[in-house]
């Protein structure tokens, strides 16, 4: 690993199911992790639009379906994909090593 301080281990990665998000708190932050097949991404958990959060949403492949209005994010850069969010969420540098799951805060 890089600077130690800088990741955190956060999950297993056996934890995290395909179109089941997993919430995780980091340092007071919710983070929620996501996996589509063998990858495994982390954003902040909260939608940009209206503060609902995004583990409690619809997992399709690489896009989350925010519950509350159906806003929708592309989990592998946090980009907004549909109306109503504007704004992107933010997204973390994941690693993996062995069962071990790590973002980079």
């Amino acid at each position: 690993m890089d600077n130690v301080a800088d990741w955190k281990r956060v999950a297993a990665a056996s934890e995290i199911v395909e179109g089941a998000p997993l919430l995780v708190v980091v340092d007071s932050d919710d983070i929620a992790l996501f996996r589509v097949k063998n990858d495994i991404f982390a954003t902040d958990d909260l939608c940009t639009h209206a503060e609902a959060s995004l583990v409690e949403g619809d997992q399709e492949g690489y896009i989350i379906t925010c519950p509350r209005h159906g806003g929708q994010f592309d989990i592998r850069n946090g980009a907004p994909k549909h109306f109503p969010v504007f704004s992107p969420i933010r997204t973390y540098p994941v690693r993996i090593e062995g069962d071990d799951v790590y973002i980079e805060v």
